[in-house]
């Protein structure tokens, strides 16, 4: 038997820190337009016309939903003259969206194993 590991009060306090940060990564991937623009730019940087041009949203909408993921810490801006350019900062959040693109976006389905059925009792 396993027993439990006593979680410190300082442990507590961080886990407490991660499980909000995991949340709102959660909550934002949670919505399949912003998982797009995040998956959009998953392999680098793309300007607001750029991302516009990949992922089908209003321009308005883009500007909501980048404004969510902003407010969150799940993209980064750089300016350059009168253009934005967007991208997803090293850390969770790259990680995790690179998975999805990986698993969603490159590779065909994966097909389920067939499940092996257990022999009747006689």
């Amino acid at each position: 038997m396993v027993k439990a590991a006593r979680i410190t009060g300082t442990e507590l306090a961080q886990l407490e820190q991660h499980a909000g940060d995991a949340e709102r990564l959660l909550r934002a991937l949670a919505n399949r337009h912003r998982l797009m623009v995040l998956c959009a730019l998953v392999d680098g940087e793309l300007s607001v016309g750029a991302l516009n041009e990949r992922v089908s949203l209003s321009q308005s909408a883009l500007s909501q939903h980048l404004a969510v993921l902003r407010e969150d810490g799940l993209v980064q801006t750089r300016r350059e003259a009168q253009t934005i350019y967007y991208s997803v900062p090293d850390g969770p959040a790259l990680q995790i969206v690179s998975i999805l693109h990986s698993t969603y976006c490159c590779a065909a389905p994966a097909k389920p194993a067939p499940r092996k059925r257990k022999p009747k009792a006689a």
